[in-house]
């Protein structure tokens, strides 16, 4: 199993940082987990194309973690795959259908990619054939705790404590040839999310507030702090623990020290800040 950060950022615009998004490759399957803002570029810098992926698994729909969904899929299609597995809560069918539908937002530039006589030339070109299908994503709504099972790995789920009742929010484990790789998504701390964590081989977890940030109660309860999220990797057994989303204001030399200070005060394994084009192999 390896794993590519592609995007450890958070929804503000920073030129280090691209939005969420994490790359899981298990033998022929690249398994795509949130697709934030910069995303697709992040995967093609990594060396991947969009067509690349078979698997796109959502956490929640905020804008940081789905932003490049829409991209992601035109450019896919665009690359010779019409259909991607999609799987996340709702209501990501809709949100699909108001992309690519026939009356949907990128319906204008579909009929013209599809219909124009220019864009069928240079479609047949590529080795295409006609008539050329719409992007067809395969749409599956799930809830927490739903489990998928693929081509040598499987995908086990909880809820994460975030944004409901606005958003279903969830975390995800993955183990593939005994290895596991636990994603908190954006998590408060919950008895759940720690049972998820459990013996991990490698966790990424969301760090939104540092140490000192506790003037917003309401911040401070949904968004554990460095040492607490150590704390809790400790634990649950974890043997690896990256801590990303990392805002713009802390994204700063000082800042990451500080930050891994605090996770080191609390985790004794090995502790890293995590950066966009890190990999990991399990």
């Amino acid at each position: 199993m390896k794993i590519t950060f592609l995007g450890t950022g958070s929804p503000e615009s920073h030129a280090r940082r691209a939005s969420s998004g994490y790359l899981v490759e298990v033998g022929t399957d690249k398994i795509l987990l949130d697709c934030g803002g910069g995303v697709v570029s992040r995967l093609i810098e990594s060396g991947r194309l969009p067509s690349d992926v078979t698997h796109l698994f959502f956490t929640h729909l905020h804008t940081d973690h789905m932003m490049d969904y829409g991209r992601l899929i035109h450019a896919a299609w665009d690359e010779g795959r019409v259909s991607m597995k999609v799987i996340g809560p709702a209501p990501i069918a809709s949100i699909t259908e108001k992309l690519f539908g026939k009356d949907g937002v990128l319906s204008t530039d579909l009929h013209a990619r599809t219909e124009n006589q220019g864009s069928q030339e240079v479609w047949l070109a590529r080795g295409g054939t006609l008539p050329r299908p719409w992007p067809s994503p395969e749409i599956s709504e799930v809830e927490p705790g739903f489990y998928y099972e693929g081509n040598g790995w499987k995908l086990t789920s909880c809820s994460a404590p975030h944004a409901q009742p606005w958003l279903t929010c969830m975390a995800f484990r993955i183990e593939a040839e005994g290895k596991s790789f636990v994603y908190s998504g954006d998590s408060a701390l919950s008895a759940e999310v720690e049972e998820l964590c459990k013996d991990a081989d490698v966790l990424l977890h969301w760090c939104y507030r540092m140490k000192e940030e506790t003037s917003n109660t309401f911040i401070a309860s949904m968004s554990p702090s460095p040492d607490q999220i150590g704390e809790m990797a400790e634990r649950a057994g974890v043997r690896q623990l990256f801590i990303t989303h990392m805002r713009k204001k802390t994204d700063t030399e000082k800042g990451r020290a500080k930050a891994l200070a605090d996770v080191k005060s609390t985790f004794t394994r090995e502790a890293k800040i995590a950066e966009d084009l890190d990999m990991v192999k399990l």
